[in-house]
């Protein structure tokens, strides 16, 4: 675990109570004239988006939310798939076709090709994840999300024509990649087109995306019920088409990142981007190249404090820092008993709920998803952080899985109501979830790491999610199978201790990103400010001796300069 790299935290905390922290000296640099335009200008941006309330951001960048949504509900894609792929194994019609004949004379998917299944689409993420990193910041996200459709498109043909098991696999991992990429680029699109004020929401709308794709797999599940030929899972796997060509349509005609564009010196493009995601007739004091010198000074401090933009560079200095919370706060998700409240279902039948009834309680259980993040929204807009969302959350949560241990306990002759009460207990659990650590988890890695590595950081977190979901999802069954470790509700007791652990990290470390700016947190993570001491300590990016990168800021001059040009040679 890396620890805060302040040399003298009693000093830092001293002077923060003293007055507004400051950068370094050691990056300072005298001003010229276009580098104090710039720092004046950015000021002037950051101080409207701090004094910007919710409704505000939402009547000034209504564009940018509609283009967050669209390139946010690739997630659905995702989990459309994991619910049909979990759903088939019941199906007689799949099972005789790609399973083997059991000496019951019933088919079966064997459990070493179910295994295989489950985690081919997780390796084929974990590359896609990979190559994301490098490929979506040198091209851009909008190429590189259409890019990805376009082999969705070609990639579900091998799941519409697959004619045995092996097939299936090779699809999983091959639509894997894309979705891989999905992971991450929705959410770094979501918090660099739109100001802090509609950053938690929009970033957190990826948790709802999940539960939508998931409820629309079990709705289609539900309709093929009554079909007994191959349609049954054929016919769900050719619904995967409806997702992409309209994403196609509307991603191409979406604007790119300003962010992404400053980053790459065409400050120009990232105006007229800007413009794109604005609704400038209200009535507001917004000026677009206040918000692009925003974005410029913060690029400018980031190549000063950062020493370049690999993934290895996502392990040195205050970036080790920002990963380690990145790939812990949605680890976090794994380890706070997410596989464990999964088997509901399991419960429920064990408590005499007939089988057909195990559909309407996902379709359920998936609606909880999609309703805890407009609850999440709720919970925001009453000022509530990220960081007190997510540990208060997380306590909620092990409470809850002491219960489903002591449950456990019950006398065999009530094992039905017992068995009633944990499935019960465990939608419970999903509702306060959602409402806090599976939501707020999205928001707080779009925040923590910097815009320079932010692809790259959240590329790390994701797959350490992976990772521990696969281990996760390995370990649940053992625990709860009566022929192996046989645990059943004591299982609540294992992980109420791993999420107390989660606790006690998320005290420690997780600091609070709610209404900073990203150069603010950069400075704050510079500076080794305590989690805790987040929210409180005062900060200036934009002191007379801010460290800034000539070569970025020199890069934007000249495009001042040649604007300046072209606008007296038109009046000449």
């Amino acid at each position: 675990m890396a620890t805060d790299h302040a040399p003298n935290q009693d000093v830092i905390d001293k002077s923060a109570a003293a007055g507004p922290i400051h950068f370094p000296p050691k990056d300072d640099l005298a001003h010229t004239k276009s580098m104090n335009e710039v720092i004046h200008n950015a000021r002037s941006a950051t101080d409207k988006e701090h004094k910007m309330t919710l409704w505000q951001g939402i009547k000034l960048y209504p564009k940018a939310v509609g283009w967050s949504v669209l390139i946010s509900t690739c997630i659905a894609m995702e989990g459309y798939d994991v619910c049909l792929l979990s759903n088939f194994y019941g199906f007689k019609q799949f099972n005789r076709k790609y399973g083997e004949q059991l000496p019951s004379g019933e088919w079966q998917v064997p459990a070493r090709w179910q295994a295989g299944l489950s985690n081919g689409a997780n390796v084929g993420e974990v590359i896609g994840l990979f190559i994301n990193g490098f490929v979506s910041e040198r091209f851009g996200y909008r190429y590189t999300v259409m890019t990805c459709l376009v082999l969705i498109i070609g990639f579900t043909a091998i799941f519409f024509t697959a004619q045995n098991v092996i097939d299936l696999q090779v699809a999983e991992i091959l639509c894997g990649i894309p979705w891989g990429v999905f992971q991450t680029l929705t959410i770094t699109y979501a918090s660099e087109v739109c100001p802090v004020a509609l950053r938690g929401y929009l970033t957190t709308y990826v948790n709802f995306c999940w539960g939508l794709g998931q409820v629309i797999g079990i709705g289609v599940i539900k309709s093929m019920l009554p079909r007994t030929d191959e349609w049954a899972y054929r016919i769900p796997y050719a619904l995967q088409w409806m997702w992409p060509v309209p994403l196609l349509i509307g991603i191409f005609l979406a604007p790119e990142s300003p962010w992404w564009l400053v980053r790459k010196g065409r400050t120009e493009e990232a105006k007229k981007s800007l413009l794109r995601l604005t609704s400038t007739n209200k009535e507001t004091d917004f000026d677009a190249d206040e918000t692009i010198s925003m974005m410029v000074h913060t690029t400018a401090l980031e190549e000063k404090i950062t020493s370049g933009a690999t993934y290895w560079d996502c392990f040195k200095g205050t970036d080790l820092r920002r990963t380690e919370i990145v790939c812990m706060v949605w680890a976090i998700q794994n380890l706070s008993g997410n596989s464990f409240s999964g088997y509901s279902t399991y419960f429920l039948e064990q408590a005499g709920l007939p089988d057909y009834k195990a559909y309407d309680f996902a379709l359920g259980q998936y609606s909880i998803n999609m309703a805890g993040v407009f609850g999440a929204w709720f919970l925001m807009s009453l000022g509530i952080g990220r960081r007190s969302l997510y540990l208060y959350g997380l306590c909620g949560l092990c409470s809850m899985l002491f219960i489903l241990g002591f449950l456990g306990l019950v006398p065999r002759e009530h094992k039905k109501e017992a068995s009633l009460a944990t499935g019960a207990t465990m939608l419970v659990w999903a509702l306060f979830y959602q409402l806090s650590v599976g939501t707020v988890c999205y928001s707080l890695v779009a925040e923590i790491s910097t815009r320079r590595l932010q692809i790259k950081t959240v590329v790390l977190g994701r797959n350490l999610y992976n990772i521990v979901g696969i281990i996760c999802s390995v370990l649940t069954p053992y625990m709860l199978n009566p022929g192996s470790w046989n645990w059943a509700n004591f299982t609540g007791f294992f992980w109420a201790g791993i999420c107390f652990l989660c606790i006690i990290y998320t005290y420690f470390r997780v600091p609070e990103p709610s209404g900073r700016s990203f150069a603010e947190l950069d400075l704050l993570f510079e500076r080794g400010i305590s989690a805790r001491k987040f929210a409180s300590t005062e900060v200036d990016v934009f002191e007379d001796d801010v460290g800034l990168n000539k070569e970025v800021v020199g890069r934007y001059e000249e495009k001042m300069e040649g604007s300046v040009r072209h606008d007296e040679k038109l009046e000449g």
